[in-house]
């Protein structure tokens, strides 16, 4: 699809009908982060990609935002297995114990 005009050049990854990886590439990609807490969203987010396609993480992103407290590493740290059976059982995320467990030890 050829670029419309004043639009900005993107990488040929982007998937130019999505408008969820166009904002995500126009306003985040190659952005430099200084904030902890967004540090902290990309590490979970990036540890849940793994063997997915990034969109569907982006997809899901704000169920994710949801589900881990807004990304505070503080409150995920102090995540028990009460807090894990409710993220392994929350449809709005990737469900995987072990990427649940990566994310409460990263914190």
């Amino acid at each position: 699809m050829p670029p419309t005009p004043n639009a900005l050049p993107r990488c040929g990854w982007v998937h130019h009908n999505d408008p969820i990886e166009i904002a995500y590439h126009d306003t985040e990609w190659e952005v430099p982060v200084h904030h902890d807490t967004k540090h902290f969203e990309f590490i979970i987010l990036d540890g849940f990609q793994a063997g997915l396609s990034w969109l569907t993480i982006l997809r899901k992103r704000e169920n994710f935002r949801a589900a881990f407290d807004g990304f505070d590493p503080a409150i995920v740290a102090g995540y028990d297995e009460t807090k894990h059976q409710e993220l392994l059982h929350n449809a709005g995320i990737v469900r995987n114990r072990l990427k649940i467990a990566a994310a409460t030890l990263n914190a």
